[in-house]
């Protein structure tokens, strides 16, 4: 088990089986020394854990929660690809979507549970560049979806 794993693990966040595609795509890619996700949503297995819109079904803290989710699931990917989290050098881009009610504002709140979390695992190389956007719809109603760029050693 790799140190992220082991934190993931003491923070109650295991890492899970990656999920798969759920449309014609693959779920992440290497080019170089760089590993880009395809979205990730907050599957827990084959659940979506977090479904609707933020503002209207659910609170900020349920997105907050659901980012969070979003990031596990995407650093599934990026071992799969690579192996192993320690290989991951620096996060380079998060890109959020938050599925938001009309009115709804917060989408930078509730991304941090997301950036949060990777600054918590990777310290300094977790700091990383953000896009935070709301949308109107999303795949499967999720509540949030993530992308994630890392740079990884070889």
């Amino acid at each position: 088990m790799s140190t992220i794993e082991a934190k993931l693990e003491s923070l109650g966040l295991p890492l899970p089986t990656p999920p798969a595609a759920v449309g014609a795509y693959i779920p992440v890619m290497r080019t170089g020394n760089l590993v880009v996700t395809s979205g990730q949503l907050p599957f827990i297995g084959k659940h979506l854990a977090f479904v609707g819109k933020l503002g209207a079904e659910m609170h900020e803290e349920d997105g907050w929660n659901a980012a969070r989710l979003c990031v596990v699931n995407a650093l599934a990917q990026i071992k799969l690809c690579v192996g192993s989290l320690d290989k991951i050098k620096q996060i380079v881009r998060l890109e959020g979507y938050v599925h938001s009610a009309h009115g709804f504002q917060s989408q930078p709140k509730v991304l941090n549970g997301a950036s949060e979390l990777l600054v918590e695992l990777f310290g300094d190389a977790g700091r990383h560049t953000r896009v935070a956007l709301g949308i109107s719809e999303m795949p499967l109603e999720a509540a949030v979806q993530i992308a994630l760029w890392v740079e990884v050693r070889d």
